[in-house]
Order: C-alpha cells, then structure tokens, then sequence
C-alpha cells in the first residue's frame, strides 16, 4: 500500500461491510479502511479478518479498481541489500497508548481520546471530516477538557519519566484550533502541571490562547469518572488554593507523550546501537546526530522527544554528518534528470487544461467540486477538465504529464491549496510533459474559499467559480519565461567564532569547501568558554579547545579575528563581503553564507545585580563552580530565581535554557555540600525532554522548589553581606523568607541587535532581535534571501546539543548551494525597461530585497534577477508603470480584475 494516495475508491466498492466498537462508538467501515488514529500521510489498510479474498480466496475488486495500482494481492517480501557509507536512523516514535491509565476511563468511555485521536477528529481526512464531533453521538462539545502530561513524566504507570516536549504545545493549538472548529463558543480547559512553551514564539501563542479564553488550570487530574445517564466525563480537581472543584465535560482529550516503539529497540540491538532507559540513542551533548555506532547516525524523536522544527533541522544535521566522510565520492552514483524539449508555444492560440481539487474534504466538503469543474469547461480557451481527489498526488501528476501531451495543452491551471506549498510541485509536471514551467496558473480555492466559507456551500462554490474564472483569463495570456545559468563560488563565509560557527565552518571543511571564519572579538568560542557543563554533565572548556585546535589546523579556514563586516554586495552565489579589521580591510567572494554570531547573557537592573555582590548571574555562578570558589564553600543558603528578564512585557519569551541550568548548578553544589539549603524559585519548571530526570533528582536530593507568579514576585533586599529573599509560598499560602549567601539569577538571553548585518545581508529579525528563519518547520535554518543560513543562539536561545546540531543543519543547507555548477536566476522577477525609467529611485525605495540598483551614468534603475524575489513592489510603486513583473504583468492582472467583476 505504498502507493496509496487514499482517493476512497477501493473502500467505496469494498462489499464487505464491518461495524466497529471505537471508543464506545459505533463506526461503519469496509474491510479495507483507513485507522481512525492514523497520522497523515492517509494509507488504506486491508483487515484480513475481514476481507473476503484473505476468508475465501475471491473477490479482490479493490485490487482491480485502484487508479494508483496500491493494491497487489500477490505481491511477496523482497529483501534488497544496498552498499551504503552512511546510514541515518530516523524510525519516529508511537503516541502512548493510555489504556493502563484506568483512572482516566480511556478503554470506558467513548469521549475520552487520545490527543492523536483528536487531531484525526478535526482533520478533514479524519473520521468526522473535519466536524468537531463527539465519537459517542457525534454531537459539537460545548466544552472540552485536555489532561496533560500523560504517558510522560511518570514512573509509576508507564516507567516515562522524561517530558516528551511537545504537549504543552499542541494542546494550546488544538484548543485554538477547536474553537475555530466549533459553531458557537467552546470552553477549553488545560489541565497542567508546568506549562512548557520553550520555543521560540510558543509563549505568545499560549498568552494569546489565554487571552482567547482558553482555561489554563494547574492541577494534576487523578480522575475521569463517568456521569451515570449521559456519555459525559466528570473531573474533580483540587485549585491552587487548595479548593475542591467538580465539572462536566463533553470531551476529554488526554494529551499523551511520544516514545519509542519495542521494535526499533530491537532494531537498535541488532545494529549495535546503545540506547538510553527510555530507548532513545545514547550520545553526548557534543555528537547530537551520532550514535554509539562509527558511520551510523539518528535523527528525531529517536535522539529524544522534539517538535517539528528540531526533527527537521536534525534532519538535515544527520545528513551533514553522514555525508562528512563519504565527500569524496560526491556525485559518483547521481542520475542527471534529463528533462524532455520544450514546446514552442509562441505561435499557439491558448489550449487550457484546468484541474480542480477535492483535496480530500478540504475543498471537496464545501465547494461543489464537480460543479466548478463543469463551469470550468464553458470559459474561453478551456479545451480540458478534470476533477480529482488529490491533485498533488504522484499518480495524479503522472496523469497530468500524459493529459498535456495527448490533449496538446499549452497552459495549465489548477484549483486547489495554496501555491505557497504546491506550485512548484505542479510546474515540476509541466517541465516533465515539456512545457515551459511558467505557463501555469493557481486558484486557491481552498485558503481563500472553503476555508473561510465553511458556513456558506453556495456562496464558496460560486466564488470557486470566480476564482477559477480570473484564473484562466490570466493563463491564457501568460508567456514562457527564462532562467539563464550563473557560475558561482564555492567558498562559504561564516560569521561568528562560537560553539556553533566553528561547528557550522568544520561541517563545511569536512564537505571539502574552503571557508571564512569572521569572529569580531579576538578569541574563539563565544558564550561557551563561560559555560561550566552541559546538562547531561560533559565539561565545555575542553571542547571548545579541541574545536579551537581543529580550526587552526584545517588547511580548508582561514582565520579572521577581530574582524567585523563592512559591507557585502551580490546574491546567492557570487558575493562579495569586505571586511574590516582596525586600518585593514580585503573583499572575499563566496557562494553561501552562515550566521552564526550568538547571543548574550542580560543584566537587568533586578534583585540588586551589580549592587550585591552576592548577587550572580548563571554565567557568574559557573565560574564559581568551576573555579571552586571559597565563596561556595562558606555558604549555607543559595537561592536561584528564574525568568527574570524573561517572559515580560520587554522579553516575552521563554530563554529556554535557564530551568535546567539552575537545576545543573543547585546539583553541583549539592554535591559538593549536602548540607547546603538550595531553593529555585521559578514560575513553570521547563525543564524539557530527558532533562526531566535532572529536576527530579534535584527534588530527591532535597533542592527546595517554590512557585511563583509574575504578578506576585520575589523581593530581594540587601542585608550585610547577604541578600534577604522575601516570596510567597503558593502550598502553605504563606510568606517566607531566605538570608541568601549567594542569589543567582536566570537572567534572560538577548538577542545582539545587530541590524547593520541583517541589512547587510538583507535578512529579518522579528519583534525580539532574532534573526527569522524562511519557516519555522519546513525551513528552520533558512532565510528567504537565498544563500544565507542561520544558526545558534542568533536564532533562539538553545542548549549546546542543539546549537551544534542545527550548526550541521545549516552547513548542510549551505552545502546544497556550493555544491551546484552553476545557479539560475530569473523567470518570475521584475523588468525595468531602460527607455521608460525617468530615474526617480521610487522603486529602489520600496524594494525590500536591495534588488534594484541605480545605475549613474545611464540615470536609470537596473533590476539584479538573481536577488528579485517577484514580490512587485516596485511595479506597484512606480507612477509610470515603468517596471514590468514578468508572469504577473499588467495585460494578465487587469484580465483577472475583469473578470473578477465580470
């Protein structure tokens, strides 16, 4: 069933008929159906209990109907043996099956679902197709319960002490996502114990949910009763007052944790990898991607629980690792894509071919797709309609490559999803039935239609029709566009001599490309020469210093400290960065770029810091530790406090690495004076993933944690040579107070600022000075401007492991452009032609990218197609309507205007 591309035919003309008891419900299916709780990608399965041929012998008419040819009732095991240099393991993971939780009632009653379950509820694809319904009568939740941290963070029912990371985080946008689902106001309420929004942006979303109306409650549920007479969930659950309460919900989603499934531990042993307790890879801070295995790397929630972001730049930092020693032989085994000639097309009346999609119930559970598809054939110049479930489907696009060439069809058009993710999926087919690429045309009926129009079937299905209309009049008039090659170099420049730039500049050596290592200071290795350990207890000095060695003696570096950039000219691929160093300056050219210039510790003027010296900061605290300080030795009370500077109204973001650092330095010092009074004063504990084991440990060994919240704050006063800590103990309801030998303080992670290089190399950094990745899941070491990769704590604060992994990322990226022959530019950019421009630098202004330039002699703006992203600013700006954009020029927009209104 590889092939399966679920368009529903074989389940359709299945004949046998099975009911099902789902949670309590009654679900009617064919012997071949899809899992309720199957993650996308949708896959059929056939039940062999079930089906006729596997009971006797015959039938196998789903085998004969499938268009994708999914289906082969003959079809035995193979076994391939494949010559490999690397191998990458990436096998995921298995939601937590919370059956054995028989306080919460999971295998009882029928409205009590995993967090899995609920997602396959409110996707189109899933059982309800995207209604907001309850399994037991399929009536919308008035009100819905989430229950988190189950199946992580217990020992005592499952044995998964660790926090899988993401929960916090998903059950804040089902509850965001619910509502948007639900026809009249929904009560969403998150049962929690601490509330890990660590990434970068989660705390605004989860203040936003909050905001919304979204019930944030901290409490730990024991359990889910029934509620005799009705398919209702009853929770009872002790406030932070301490008050009883008792509610009904509709709904309780339990929001379970992310593990590894016995058979890749099994897997595991027969490769010779080590695991850890929980099965996931064993391997230090300094080697996140690797294993115990030489040649054999991981990646995912294999190496420990991570959202998407992290999966996918690990992803790519596996891939750097893997290839490290095979690049060599690059390109020795590649097969060149050959594409087929390209139509003349110039001396042709337009031939449209239009396809609409279904999308599954996406488009197809609102619009009426066949009628769309009908009117699509009464417009001008349409010689060919199709409708199909899954347009993007490789099936369906091997279909469309045939269509073109037998209909003779010499523009395309498809309505669907949003050419953001798809476009260049469909132009791909063109190229391969040999059309030019740009003759093709979007509608998105379904961003701008079914989606905002879930309400109103008629009205969406009428403004499909509008959509598909303009559309074609703009198809018709599209021309082919060309790309020219550009010869490019494959040196790289990297800026920033931390932890993660000199990873990133080795990652790249290693690839066999020369590359410039630019550290404005005089030293090597950033914030962490003051870091004493990592969390998983490797000291950091002696690997920077071996890092600091390697790059002195790779042939493949050159070295420039002290040195800043004064300037940078060109695009991906050919530029060129002059750079400064006191009276001396010299320009380099290169092919690709790699941020990585850091962050840095904040001072903030709280709790007496740089008034006290008792008063420290972590950085402070782990020269102390490493140093051994008398300091140490004499105290009797230490007092850490966390967010500060953090999660407020100047940094409203999660640092992300304070919670584990200060529970790492109260360990420490536990260690070395048992006797020793520790406290953490904190607002959530994020002390994410496997670290979780660290703040457990620090309870057992009697580190005191109290909870605070931001509008009650500790208060820190000088007394002598120490520093009295007055707060608020939520358990006892009582003030407290602490005479501190030493206070450290979690102060924030701030971001440099630099702005002067982000305009240099024309690059974003949002609202809190980070730089901004291209997308934060699917290009999270990316920026939009091509060639320019990001990594590091410029980024977002992160550990070490994960700043050293996402540094692989990017020179993997990076790798991706130095590695090319040649680049391509053009197609889809602006034009100015010379003879109109009257030289009013209006366009040049405007353009966010710096992709126009003016040139003096001649007085007229000159477009640079290798930096124009095809935005149209600057056709948008221009009075005269000098500036054409190729593929969006006037004729086709003001078709679409016409008919649009027409």
């Amino acid at each position: 069933m590889d092939k399966c591309i679920a368009c529903g035919t074989c389940a359709q003309k299945c004949p046998k008929k099975v009911e099902d008891e789902y949670n309590e419900g009654l679900i009617k299916r064919k012997a071949i159906y899809v899992p309720y709780s199957q993650a996308v990608p949708l896959k059929y399965t056939i039940d062999k209990d079930y089906c006729i041929y596997f009971q006797k012998g015959k039938c196998r008419a789903c085998e004969k109907l499938c268009p994708a040819k999914a289906i082969n009732f003959e079809e035995k095991e193979k076994e391939l043996i494949l010559n490999v240099g690397s191998l990458i393991l990436s096998p995921g993971f298995k939601s937590f099956d919370p059956s054995s939780y028989d306080a919460y009632s999971y295998a009882r009653l029928s409205n009590v679902v995993t967090s899995m379950e609920f997602e396959r509820i409110l996707s189109a694809t899933g059982p309800f197709m995207g209604h907001l319904s309850r399994p037991s009568d399929r009536k919308e939740p008035q009100k819905i319960a989430w229950i988190q941290c189950v199946g992580s963070r217990d020992l005592n029912t499952c044995n998964n002490g660790y926090c899988s990371s993401v929960c916090c985080m998903y059950a804040v946008k089902q509850t965001v996502i619910a509502g948007e689902h639900s026809k009249t106001p929904l009560d969403c309420a998150v049962f929690f114990m601490d509330m890990r929004t660590h990434g970068k942006d989660f705390d605004k979303y989860y203040e936003n949910a909050g905001k919304a109306g979204v019930r944030f409650i901290r409490s730990r549920i024991h359990t889910v009763e029934p509620l005799p007479g009705s398919d209702d969930a009853r929770i009872r659950y002790v406030t932070e007052d301490g008050s009883m309460e008792d509610e009904i919900f509709d709904m309780v989603v339990l929001s379970t944790g992310l593990e590894i499934d016995a058979s890749i531990a099994d897997l595991s042993e027969r490769l010779g990898v080590e695991l850890d307790k929980y099965r996931f890879t064993s391997t230090d801070a300094f080697h996140p991607v690797g294993t115990s295995i030489p040649g054999i790397y991981a990646c995912g929630v294999f190496t420990g629980p991570k959202d998407i972001p992290g999966s996918v730049m690990e992803a790519s930092a596996a891939a750097c690792a893997a290839s490290e020693k095979l690049s060599p032989v690059r390109n020795s085994n590649t097969r060149k894509f050959v594409a087929p000639p390209e139509v003349d097309v110039s001396a042709q009346t337009p031939r449209v071919g239009v396809f609409v999609c279904n999308c599954g119930t996406n488009i197809g559970g609102v619009v009426r797709v066949p009628e769309v598809a009908e009117y699509a054939g009464t417009l001008p110049n349409v010689v060919y309609v199709e409708e199909n479930l899954f347009t993007c489907s490789q099936d369906t696009q091997d279909k469309m490559t045939d269509v073109i060439e037998k209909e003779s069809l010499n523009r395309v058009v498809v309505a669907a999803c949003t050419p953001r993710t798809h476009e260049a999926l469909f132009q791909e087919t063109l190229i391969n039935a040999g059309l030019n690429k740009y003759l093709f045309e979007m509608a998105n009926i379904r961003n701008h239609d079914s989606w905002v129009h879930a309400d109103d079937p008629d009205a969406a299905t009428e403004k499909a029709k509008d959509l598909v209309r303009m559309a074609v009049a703009k198809a018709a008039l599209l021309s082919p566009l060309k790309q020219t090659d550009l010869s490019l170099s494959h040196d790289a420049l990297v800026v920033g001599g931390g932890i993660s730039g000199m990873t990133a500049a080795l990652s790249l050596c290693k690839q066999g490309y020369h590359v410039h290592l630019v550290e404005k200071s005089d030293n090597l290795g950033g914030n962490g020469r003051k870091i004493y350990k990592t969390y998983s207890g490797e000291e950091v000095r002696p690997f920077i210093d071996a890092l600091v060695k390697d790059i002195e003696a790779e042939n493949l570096v050159t070295l420039h400290l002290g040195t800043s950039i004064a300037n940078v000219d060109g695009f991906v691929g050919n530029f060129k960065t002059e750079l400064k160093s006191g009276e001396f300056s010299e320009t380099i050219e290169h092919g690709a770029v790699i941020l990585a210039t850091g962050a840095k510790e904040s001072r903030p003027g709280e709790y007496l810091l740089g008034e006290h010296d008792a008063v420290v900061t972590h950085l402070e605290m782990d020269q102390l530790l490493r140093e051994t300080s008398p300091k140490l030795e004499d105290a009797q009370n230490v007092v850490f406090i966390q967010c500060v500077g953090s999660r407020n109204d100047e940094n409203p973001y999660c640092s992300k690495v304070c919670c584990t650092h200060s529970v790492e330095s109260a360990l420490a010092l536990k260690r070395k004076n048992p006797d020793l009074n520790v406290y953490i004063l904190y607002r959530d504990m994020r002390t994410y993933g496997k670290r979780e084991d660290l703040y457990r440990e620090a309870r057992e060994i009697g580190v005191l944690f109290v909870r605070y919240s931001k509008e009650d704050k500790p208060v820190a006063t000088a007394d002598g040579e120490k520093v009295l800590v007055e707060f608020r103990d939520p358990l006892i309801d009582r003030r407290l107070a602490v005479k501190a030998d030493i206070l450290c303080l979690a102060t924030a992670i701030i971001s440099h600022r630099d702005r002067q290089l982000a305009q240099f190399f024309k690059v974003s950094m949002d609202s809190d000075g980070w730089f901004l990745e291209a997308h934060q899941k699917l290009r999270p070491v990316d920026f939009a401007n091509d060639g320019v990769f990001l990594c590091g704590m410029a980024h977002y604060p992160k550990p070490i492991e994960e700043s050293i992994a996402q540094a692989k990322a990017a020179a993997s990226r990076a790798t991706t452009v130095l590695s090319m022959d040649h680049i391509q530019v053009g197609g889809i950019v602006s034009y100015i032609a010379p003879e109109l421009c009257s030289g009013c630098l209006g366009c040049i202004s405007v353009c966010p990218f710096g992709a126009i330039d003016f040139d003096g002699e001649k007085r007229v703006a000159v477009v640079n197609q290798a930096l124009c992203k095809g935005c149209g600013a600057c056709a948008a700006a221009c009075p005269s309507e000098t500036p054409v954009l190729m593929g969006f020029n006037n004729d086709e927009l003001y078709a679409q205007i016409k008919n649009a209104l027409g």
